[in-house]
Formats: structure tokens, sequence, C-alpha cells
């Protein structure tokens, strides 16, 4: 188990649950990080008392520094006070929980510190996924998934006896709040209806990305970065009751699977006590009271960001990072009321056939392409 933690986004739903763990299994925390947040994150400093404080947003890191100048935590901002955190010399973990693009340059010099990397940032393997597994193989250290899916498919491989004897990963998918609707019932669902998840309580971004399915799309791009398998051995089945929280099949077809209830705090809490297993703040999931498993087809053409992933993943290079900056952008124009739901797949889907794929050798191919394909985003909506 790890003695010290930097939290990149201790703010966020990810972030404040990490906390949560940390707390209860009496790990330090050294460097917190935030969006804009000041309040909490004025809370959370006065609470852990980090070393080190970054609000990205330069005028509210300013705001945050005469607030707690009673303390000893020193505060910075921006690209660079991310980095800082991710470089901290006290931290044996760092848990990226930064939503989007933004989360892909910090893992990266963690990683180049010889940090672990607890990951709950899809987006960095998503755009990234090449640079940082070699970066992590070249620095000799660990990342471990925190997504839900993720951690499961980990979990499950503990028993793998080599690594031919796996056969497919099946991640599961809550099917988010439009599961069973067609095209034309989308046509003009609200925010409020595309934020309403069934399950989970997460970020706006994310529970859009569960609305129009994306998340699952990125998800199966990570998975392939994380699990070393083809695109073709990995699954998705909808399962709505978010007990199973994926599963993986081995070469005698025997299905392996992890369960437990909606709660992102186990993912967290395994993440950080790997391979050791400690009680959990997690209530314990009573399958007498569970009335119903069900497991069901995805619906690819109505929710056409899964199949764009996966096309984007097989066409390799920058197009994994075209559809993910896409996707944020049209994911956040949806959130401000400049686009329909369903357009957000359509830009997606657009931006992947007309932004130019090139090499993701180095981070600043990457960038690019991610820029590439925010600029066509904004454009074609312009």
């Amino acid at each position: 188990m790890v003695n010290s933690i930097s939290v990149l986004g201790s703010t966020g739903s990810i972030g404040t649950q990490t906390l949560d763990v940390a707390e209860k299994l009496h790990i330090s925390v050294c460097a917190l990080t935030a969006y804009s947040n000041i309040d909490l994150l004025e809370k959370q400093i006065r609470k852990f008392r980090p070393k080190l404080a970054v609000v990205f947003l330069e005028e509210q890191a300013q705001k945050l520094k005469e607030r707690i100048k009673d303390t000893k935590t020193c505060v910075m901002s921006g690209m660079k006070g991310l980095i800082s955190a991710a470089e901290i010399d006290s931290a044996d973990i760092v848990l990226n929980a930064l939503v989007g693009m933004v989360g892909l340059e910090p893992t990266l010099r963690a990683v180049e510190a010889k940090k672990n990397i607890a990951l709950a940032n899809k987006e960095t393997l998503v755009a990234g996924g090449s640079l940082v597994m070699n970066a992590v193989t070249k620095n000799g250290v660990h990342l471990y998934p925190v997504d839900s899916e993720h951690s499961a498919v980990f979990q499950c491989l503990q028993g793998r006896p080599d690594e031919k004897s796996l056969k497919k990963i099946i991640l599961t998918a809550s099917g988010g709040p439009f599961f069973g609707k067609t095209k034309s019932e989308l046509e003009n669902v609200t925010l409020a209806q595309a934020l309403n998840h069934p399950n989970w309580s997460m970020g706006a971004k994310i529970t859009i990305d569960s609305a129009t399915m994306m998340n699952k799309g990125l998800e199966i791009i990570e998975a392939y970065w994380l699990f070393g398998v083809d695109a073709d051995q990995i699954d998705v089945v909808v399962h709505r009751e978010s007990i199973v929280h994926s599963m993986i099949m081995y070469r005698d077809n025997s299905v392996i699977a992890q369960l437990g209830l909606p709660d992102m705090r186990i993912p967290i809490q395994y993440a950080l006590t790997y391979p050791g297993r400690f009680e959990s703040p997690t209530g314990e999931l009573d399958l007498s009271q569970v009335e119903n498993l069900s497991f069901s087809k995805p619906d690819y053409d109505t929710f056409k960001c899964m199949s764009l992933c996966k096309k984007a993943l097989k066409i390799g290079g920058t197009a994994p990072a075209i559809v993910n900056g896409a996707n944020e952008t049209a994911n956040r124009l949806f959130r401000e009321d400049r686009i329909k739901f369903l357009q957000i797949g359509d830009l997606v889907e657009n931006a992947l056939e007309n932004v130019a794929v090139t090499k993701a050798d180095t981070l600043a191919q990457v960038l690019q392409a991610d820029k590439s394909a925010r600029e066509f985003v904004l454009s074609a909506v312009k």
C-alpha cells in the first residue's frame, strides 16, 4: 500500500472519493489540484495539509493563495502547476482524475519522474496510448486502472496463467439514460435528460459521454492499451444494473466477472493498495437483494460513437486523438446548448473523416491532432 499520494483533479467526483479512501487508509496527501473550485479545494487543503495545491485558472489561484496564507501549502496554477503536482518528490503514486486531454502531459511527466500512476483520466490513453505505455515500460513504473470497468478486468486477470490464455475482454455498459431509444426519440433530448444517469454520480462531461455511449468507445481504446489485446478481442455488453463491472473470457470459454455495488471507491482503493485487499468504505453486495442481472447487445447504429472509436483504433496513429478531441468539443457545445444531442456523434464522425491522421510518436503530434479536431468541430458548427 502507498504512503503518500498526489491527486490531480481532487475536487471532482473521483478526486473526492479518492480522498475519502486515503483518509480511511491513513494515506498522506502531498498535492491537490483543481480547475477552479477553490471553495472545496480550500476545505481539502485545511483537512489534508498538502505541500502543494494547484488551481488551473490563474485568477482563482491568486484568490486561493490569499485565502490559505495562514497555511504552509504552496499554490501554483496552469499546466506548470499540474506538472509540479505530477512530479512532486514525496508522492508514491499519482492519481490522475483530470477530465480531458489536459491529463496527458502530467501523466507523461509523472511517469518520467518514476511515479506509479493510478489512472482515471481515460483520455490520456485514448489519445496518447503508445506514448504513455512506452514511457511506463521505459521507466519501470506501474499503471493501475481506476475506471470501474478496467479495474474489473485487471482484477479478473489476476488468475491468468499466461497471456495466451485470454480469449476476450467483455466491458459492461450501463447504457446510460437513453438505453433502448431510437434516433428519432433522441432528436430533441435535453441536457437535463442526458445528465440523468440511472446508476452513477459523475461529472457533467463524463455523464454526457455515457449518454452518447462515447464513454464506452473510449474505454475500448483504453482497454486495448492497458491489456495488450487486439481490438477484435474487446466486446461490449449492456448491463443495466451496473453490478457486474466487466468480465473476461478465457480460451476454454470460462468467464470470470468482478461484481460489486456501483461505487468508485472499490477500484480507487484497489489501485492504491494493489495487490492487497483492505476493508472498504463501500457497502457489501447482497445478491439476494438483487432482483435481476440483465445483459443485452449495444445499439451501435443509434449510438455511433462506439463504432467510431473502434474505427479510430483500427486506423491507428492520431485517429483516436482526433475522435477524442472532436468529442470533447462537441460534448461541451451540447452542454452549452449550441448543438443537439445527436450532433455529437455526427461531428465526431465528420472529424474522423476529414482531419488528417498522422503518426502519434511524439506529444507534439498528438496535441496537434487534438487541436485540429477541436478546430474542425468549432468550424463546422459555425
